[in-house]
């Protein structure tokens, strides 16, 4: 078991404190280097894929092959990284009686005690500014992951299901745009049943520099690894590490 960072957006960070999101999907950024049209791509096994290129289909002894594995194995723990400050203890405002919401922690960059906020659910003031998630260390995480399943395939090889897993809003207006108008018999003025894949399409996409949507976007179809996961608690290892 390894304990690593994964960096989530604030809209992710609540589907996984929602419990909507039990699953993510990351560029395999090597295996979509490849464009060689003479390419056999194929799943070797759960987390491995391979990959052969033949230079030329003449000279077969030609052949290199490329492997590649998940840097993500079940049973790993991710500790989450969010937009997040640190506020001092006597900048707080605390409850009605002047006592602080968490116990105090310290700031690991500057020392100080105080407590760690999260854009995704609470609000700072005055001078305080959020940092980036990058920059979270993992002594400020407050969301742990358990992964139980990883493995290699196509993006547009997700069906409605692992949509909904990987935190689609099923009342974004793109899970109905091309899903026409399905009235029930108990409700004839009802929309219609939500496309949870077209609402994972724009989800997607959302999170694709500009610069990048040719070759990363949904439309590309990249191969991508399928990380599933639960959330767990803090391992106990790690607490005595604090």
């Amino acid at each position: 078991m390894a304990i690593k960072p994964i960096l989530f957006n604030t809209e992710m960070v609540l589907a996984i404190l929602d419990g909507r999101k039990t699953c993510t999907r990351r560029i395999c950024k090597d295996a979509n280097e490849y464009t060689v049209p003479d390419m056999e791509f194929y799943n070797a096994d759960k987390r491995t894929y391979a990959v052969h290129n033949f230079a030329d289909k003449e000279q077969m002894e030609q052949l290199s092959t490329a492997e590649r594995t998940c840097p993500i194995c079940p049973g790993d723990i991710l500790y989450v990284r969010e937009t997040w400050e640190h506020f001092d203890c006597c900048c707080c405002e605390g409850d009605e009686h002047g006592n602080c919401y968490q116990e105090p922690q310290q700031n690991v960059l500057n020392k100080s005690y105080g407590c760690y906020m999260y854009r995704a659910t609470d609000e700072i003031y005055g001078d305080a500014r959020w940092h980036p998630s990058i920059h979270m260390p993992k002594e400020a995480a407050r969301i742990w992951l358990k992964v139980t399943d990883v493995r290699v395939e196509r993006l547009q090889e997700i069906t409605e299901e692992q949509a909904c897993m990987e935190g689609t809003d099923p009342w974004d207006e793109a899970c109905y745009e091309n899903n026409g108008w399905h009235p029930t018999f108990s409700d004839p003025d009802s929309g219609g049943d939500p496309n949870m894949i077209d609402g994972f399409h724009k989800l997607w996409d959302s999170t694709i520099n500009k610069s990048d949507i040719d070759r990363y976007g949904w439309g590309a179809n990249p191969w991508v690894w399928v990380i599933e996961f639960e959330r767990c608690k803090k391992p106990e290892e790690d607490k005595r590490c604090d």
